[in-house]
């Protein structure tokens, strides 16, 4: 009967990683149930960022900047300032693009990957972020990150129970427990964690950033213009083959980045 503590680890395992699971699940219900404002029209960079984050935003500032010969940004990967005044009334430059000269200096070039880093990492996407946040369109920080900690762990929970459950069928006269075979007894918390992940697959948010209300008001956004398809589908989504090739240069830790509203606070 040796296989009998390895069955209670696994069950504990199953038990503690399903639990946490159930709880952030639970969390992230009750964050997202605040009711959203009126039904509104989003704004490019609010739609930048429920559809790809900071650094969308970034690539949405960037794109804008040079539509508008205020940057020159050159298929090498570089960023250049040509206007950095930009004129009064509309033509003034909004936050995103200060944060983007910003990000650029004084010397008026530099390297896109760390343009973008900075932006997306400026107080402007920050603010922008918590708006969305507070209007219920998005998906708070702590709700996201909880359940993608959980559902990692009833991973893991899942190929420790496998392993358990080999280990104690091997074991020498273990192959039987009572009138049952040992490795049923391990199926019983197995299947209960893979109950739990394809119950999330359903149920955790198919967004990253958007909650359901925002994923409803990005569903209602018309395409109208390559800087509509790019804050809503990605670079990829851009007719200029130049702009794509500058903006491929990627920054890995960027693309990583869940959100840095908690930095701000």
């Amino acid at each position: 009967m040796f296989w009998v503590p390895l069955l209670l680890l696994a069950c504990t395992v199953a038990a503690l990683s399903c639990g946490r699971l159930c709880l952030a699940a639970v969390h992230a219900a009750a964050a997202e149930a605040r009711s959203p404002g009126p039904a509104r029209r989003l704004t490019l960079y609010e739609a930048a960022f429920l559809s790809g984050g900071p650094g969308r935003v970034a690539d949405v500032a960037l794109v804008s900047m040079a539509r508008r010969r205020r940057l020159l940004l050159a298929h090498t990967g570089w960023a250049t300032v040509v206007d950095p005044v930009g004129g009064d009334g509309p033509d003034a430059p909004d936050d995103m693009e200060r944060s983007v000269l910003g990000a650029i200096g004084p010397g008026g070039q530099s390297r896109i990957p760390p343009v973008r880093r900075a932006t997306a990492t400026a107080d402007a996407v920050r603010a922008l972020a918590d708006r969305l946040v507070a209007a219920g369109l998005a998906v708070p920080d702590g709700s996201w990150s909880g359940i993608a900690g959980a559902l990692r762990q009833v991973r893991a929970a899942a190929a420790a129970i496998g392993v358990l459950g080999a280990c104690a069928t091997l074991l020498p006269g273990q192959g039987r427990g009572d009138d049952l075979p040992v490795a049923v007894w391990f199926a019983l918390p197995l299947l209960l964690t893979l109950s739990c992940l394809a119950i999330a697959r359903f149920e955790v948010p198919a967004s990253r950033w958007a909650s359901p209300a925002g994923q409803r008001l990005l569903g209602a956004l018309p395409s109208r213009d390559d800087l509509t398809a790019l804050a809503v589908r990605g670079v990829r989504a851009l007719n200029d083959p130049g702009l794509r090739a500058a903006l491929s240069h990627r920054d890995p830790n960027l693309d990583g980045y869940r959100s840095t509203r908690q930095q701000g606070h």
